[in-house]
C-alpha cells in the first residue's frame, strides 16, 4: 500500500524529468559565458565572477545559484567554485574538455532538432524537416558546427579505446563515418604502424583533413568522400571502426553495414562498433536510451540497439569472439568481433 506522501514523491520525480531541460539550458548558458573557465582561474563571489565574464551581477548570481543546485559548482560563504566534474570536463583547454561538444552540438543543434521528435515518432515529419545526416551535412556550416564539436567530444573515448585495445599487429584501419578523425588520429598516434582511411561526407572530410594535417598524419590518414551507406569501402582491412554510426542510420541499414564490414576485413580482422546500446531487457542505461531517442528526431527510421540484438546480428553475419562491454559509463558500449581467420 502506498504511503501517504507517495503521490508527492512521484510528482517530484515527474517534475525533475519534465523540467530537466532547464538544467540543460543553465549548463549551456554557463558554457557560453565562460563561467567554469573563469572559476578555474579563481573562485569568487557572484560580483567577482560577473565582472570577470561581463555579466550583470544579479544575472550572474541567478545563474551561479542554478549551477549550485545542479551540483556543477559549489558555494561556501557566498564564494563559488567548480565541482570536481566541472573542473575535469567543462573548463576550456583541460585534457578531457568536452564543453564545446555540449555548448555547440547539443545546445545549438540537437536541442533545436528535438522539436521534431513528436512528428518523427508519429511519422508525420514534414518534407522540409531535417531527416538524415546526409541532408543535414549538405549545409557546410551545419557540418562544421557538428563536426568540430563532435571532434572534441570524441577525443576522450578515443583515448580510452587506445588504452583498451592492442592494435600493435594492425596495419590498415577503416573508420566508417569517422568524422573529423578524432578516433583515427588518436589510434594512429598510439600505434605508429597503423594507417587509416576515413569514409565520411565531403563537407566533413574537408574539415577532417585540417585536423589530420595539424596532427602531422596526412601521410597515414586519408579520406574517401561520400555517404558510408553507398560509397565503396576499401578491402583487406585489419580493423574496421564504426563509432556512433548505427544510431544515425536507418535501422534496416544495420545488417548491411555488418555484412560489408565482414567482406572488407582481412581474415582475422577485427570489427569495432561503439555506440549508444541498451541492455537486452531494455531497462537502460537511461542515458543510452535517451540518446537513441534523440537521434530519432532527425533520423526517423533509426533503430534502438540492444546488446542481444547486436550480438545476434554479428554472429549471424559470421563474426566470432563477439564481446560487448561498457565504454562511456551508462551511455555507450563497445562491441568487438573478429572475422574468422
Amino acid at each position: 500500500m502506498a504511503q501517504p506522501d507517495q503521490p508527492l514523491t512521484d510528482a517530484d520525480q515527474v517534475s525533475r524529468i519534465a523540467f530537466g531541460f532547464m538544467g540543460s539550458q543553465a549548463l549551456f548558458a554557463a558554457l557560453e559565458c565562460g563561467v567554469f573557465t573563469a572559476l578555474a582561474e579563481e573562485p569568487g563571489d557572484a560580483a567577482a565572477v560577473a565582472n570577470r565574464i561581463g555579466l550583470h551581477p544579479d544575472r550572474a548570481e541567478t545563474l551561479l545559484t542554478a549551477l549550485a543546485g545542479l551540483g556543477l559548482v559549489a558555494v561556501h560563504d557566498g564564494v563559488f567554485a567548480n565541482s570536481p566534474a566541472a573542473a575535469a570536463f567543462l573548463v576550456k583547454g583541460v585534457k578531457y574538455d568536452f564543453g564545446d561538444y555540449l555548448r555547440l552540438q547539443v545546445g545549438r543543434q540537437m536541442y533545436g532538432l528535438m522539436g521534431q521528435l513528436v512528428p518523427a515518432v508519429t511519422g508525420t515529419l514534414p518534407e522540409t524537416a531535417t531527416a538524415s545526416y546526409e541532408q543535414w551535412f549538405s549545409d557546410p556550416e551545419q557540418a562544421r558546427l557538428y563536426s568540430e564539436s563532435q571532434h572534441a567530444g570524441s577525443l576522450g573515448p578515443a583515448r580510452q579505446l587506445a588504452r583498451r585495445l592492442d592494435l600493435s599487429g594492425a596495419r590498415r584501419m577503416l573508420d566508417v563515418g569517422g568524422g573529423t578523425g578524432a578516433f583515427a588520429i588518436t589510434l594512429c598516434g598510439a600505434f605508429p604502424q597503423l594507417a587509416a582511411t576515413i569514409v565520411d561526407f565531403p563537407n566533413v572530410a574537408t574539415l577532417g583533413r585540417g585536423h589530420v594535417a595539424e596532427a602531422g598524419l596526412s601521410d597515414r590518414i586519408t579520406y574517401v568522400e561520400g555517404n558510408a551507406l553507398d560509397t565503396p569501402w576499401p578491402g583487406g582491412q585489419d580493423v574496421i571502426l564504426m563509432s556512433y554510426l548505427f544510431s544515425g542510420v536507418p535501422g534496416d541499414a544495420q545488417a548491411g553495414l555488418i555484412a560489408r564490414a565482414f567482406d572488407c576485413l582481412a581474415p582475422g580482422g577485427r570489427l569495432l562498433i561503439h555506440d549508444f546500446v541498451v541492455h537486452a531487457d531494455r531497462t537502460g542505461p537511461p542515458l543510452a536510451a535517451l540518446w537513441q531517442l534523440q537521434h530519432t528526431a532527425f533520423t526517423p527510421e533509426a533503430r534502438s540497439l540492444d546488446t542481444a540484438g547486436l550480438s545476434t546480428a554479428l554472429n549471424g553475419a559470421g563474426f566470432v569472439d563477439v564481446l560487448i562491454d561498457e565504454m562511456i559509463p551508462q551511455m555507450t558500449m563497445l562491441a568487438t568481433a573478429h572475422r574468422p581467420g
